[in-house]
């Protein structure tokens, strides 16, 4: 049997990080199955710590704020030390949907992929909540961008609910972007020539918090990643 963590990033998520991983105790329960997951407490200056400790909930505190490239990372650290096949970004801010981990793993665990993303925009995909018009512009140009330095099209290149094989859990334990993790991570392994799917999911607006990318950021966002971008696809594959 394949094993599976959940790796849950949460930065001042009191609010939605019980609910979200009760959701997944839950699923658990009704379907027989036995998703692990650990929460990563980024740094948090909210009560988010007590939730954790008080509800017993498996997470490993960070004293600072290392970002979600930082928090994701410790999270494939701790998959590979300790044996896991797959390994799945979660939000711990009630976004993503637990009933599509399945269909998450399934390109994986077919051998067609060594990365699947949960997708809003593809086919398949009826998800009401897709962002905002901005953040959906923005994601076309960096998914055009992605396009224009690897061949690939994909379309939701900003997805946080991704999951990943043994080779890149241990590829991404040891070298993982900081700042623009899924945007970059993805150019970075297409450009390895490694395999890529996208699968349908339903996402729901955030039960609370704020989110990481914050308006007044936007414009230094798109032109900080679309410069990552374009140095990843003009080093050549390996």
């Amino acid at each position: 049997m394949n094993k599976i963590l959940l790796i849950i990033p949460a930065y001042n998520e009191q609010d939605s990080i019980l609910s979200t991983t009760q959701t997944i105790d839950e699923y658990n329960m009704c379907h027989s199955t036995h998703l692990d997951y650990i929460v990563i407490n980024d740094g948090s200056k909210d009560n988010t710590e007590n939730i954790l400790v008080e509800n017993d909930i498996p997470h490993i505190k960070l004293v600072h704020n290392l970002g979600i490239g930082g928090a994701v990372q410790t999270g494939y650290k701790y998959a590979f030390e300790n044996g896991y096949d797959i390994a799945i970004q979660f939000d711990g801010d009630g976004q993503h949907d637990v009933n599509f981990v399945g269909d998450i793993c399934k390109p994986i665990l077919e051998g067609n992929a060594n990365m699947s993303i949960g997708s809003r925009f593809v086919e398949g995909s009826t998800s009401e909540f897709k962002s905002t018009k901005a953040r959906q512009m923005g994601i076309k140009i960096i998914s055009a961008f992605i396009k224009c330095f690897t061949h690939e099209k994909l379309y939701d290149v900003t997805s946080g609910f991704r999951a990943i094989d043994r080779g890149l859990i241990q590829q991404f334990a040891n070298d993982y972007p900081l700042e623009y993790p899924e945007p970059i991570s993805t150019t970075q392994i297409l450009k390895e020539g490694k395999h890529v799917s996208e699968v349908p999911v339903e996402m729901n607006e955030r039960s609370g918090g704020v989110s990481s990318i914050r308006s007044w950021k936007n414009a230094y966002y798109m032109i900080n990643v679309l410069l990552s971008i374009m140095i990843i696809g003009t080093r050549g594959s390996k």
